[in-house]
């Protein structure tokens, strides 16, 4: 099965009340725990690569690396670059094999980020790949990506008609509360429920609906959308790690985004603390082991528990892929 561009999975999944999970990979492992878990729940999938993937395992690897998931896989699989930081990198992207490209013009004055905007999906529609763009700035770090609270801003729903409009591009990244990394929010921004966890605050729904009404059946796109699962952050730090006050986005409001016009959610921190975790205990319970592959397939396995967990309770896009694959043929 070839790979596919998003545009079908997104029409499905806007109809639906589902999203689609758009999972970040940087190895072998991550690919097949994502895929494996995608294909026995028949969901499409996006994988996405970041710059910091590109870096540390090469274009090359990680394209052949999607493709032969490909091979062994029956489900809708697009190929995404998240966060492409210039025209040069999405078009490296775009004449590379991905399906699918996000430019970052976030940082920009509106009108710049319209004008890079533009330039990428004149080139990546004519040459069959779709744009997502972005509006808004999201605070943490991820790879890349490094936005301080201070700097960081909200989506204007004023802002995303015209935006749209003038650029052409097939989604739209927005901000309304979400952050990058595992660290999302610091402890006094956040409550504490009788448990005494950490509770953060509320993403800003009142401005995902004025989006929609600004933008009717258009999918909207959730950056930094990764619940820091406290199951991981527990393993780790019984381990030897030190993750106190992680604080992610509590998975109730995601599936609550997921029903609206949300229709891509991003998640990466999710899987590397998963990963993190088996490795961690591993190590823990056999100190003996040096086989490289005795302690990342025990990774491997959290990160297909995780994507699976998110694919069936969060995003809801569990028995999809077959629905996908038909307007895909149409």
């Amino acid at each position: 099965m070839p790979l596919v561009g998003t545009k079908e999975m997104f029409k499905k999944a806007y109809e639906g009340g589902f999203a689609i999970g758009a999972f970040n990979v940087n190895n072998m492992e991550i690919v097949q725990g994502i895929t494996e878990a995608a294909g026995e729940l028949k969901s499409p999938i996006i994988l996405q690569c970041s710059a910091g993937a590109r870096k540390y395992a090469k274009h090359e690897y990680l394209v052949h690396l999607v493709k032969a998931a490909l091979e062994i896989s029956d489900i809708p699989i697009a190929l995404h670059l998240d966060h492409g930081a210039d025209f040069e990198t999405c078009k490296s992207c775009i004449d590379g094999g991905f399906t699918s490209v996000m430019i970052d013009g976030s940082h920009f004055p509106f009108k710049e980020n319209i004008e890079v905007t533009k330039k990428v999906v004149e080139y990546a529609h004519a040459h069959g790949v779709v744009v997502e763009g972005e509006l808004g700035q999201l605070a943490g770090i991820e790879d890349d990506v490094n936005v301080s609270a201070e700097n960081a801003s909200y989506t204007q729903p004023a802002e995303v008609q015209e935006f749209v409009e003038k650029t052409g591009v097939d989604s739209l990244a927005i901000a309304i509360g979400t952050s990058h990394g595992a660290f999302k929010f610091k402890p006094e921004q956040c409550t504490r429920n009788a448990d005494g966890v950490l509770v953060p605050p509320e993403l800003r729904f009142d401005i995902l609906a004025e989006i929609e009404k600004k933008l009717p059946n258009f999918p909207i796109v959730l950056h930094g959308a990764s619940s820091v699962v406290p199951k991981y952050v527990k393993i780790i730090n019984d381990n030897g790690g030190k993750l106190a006050d992680a604080v992610g986005i509590p998975e109730d409001q995601l599936r609550k985004a997921a029903r609206s016009a949300v229709c891509k959610i991003n998640i990466d921190s999710d899987l590397r603390l998963a990963m993190t975790a088996g490795i961690r205990q591993h190590f823990a319970e056999h100190p003996e082991h040096f086989d490289p592959r005795q302690y990342i397939t025990v990774g491997r396995s959290y990160i297909k528990d995780v994507v699976a967990h998110k694919i069936k309770d969060v995003l809801g896009s569990d028995g999809q892929a077959d629905a996908v694959m038909a307007l895909i043929k149409k």
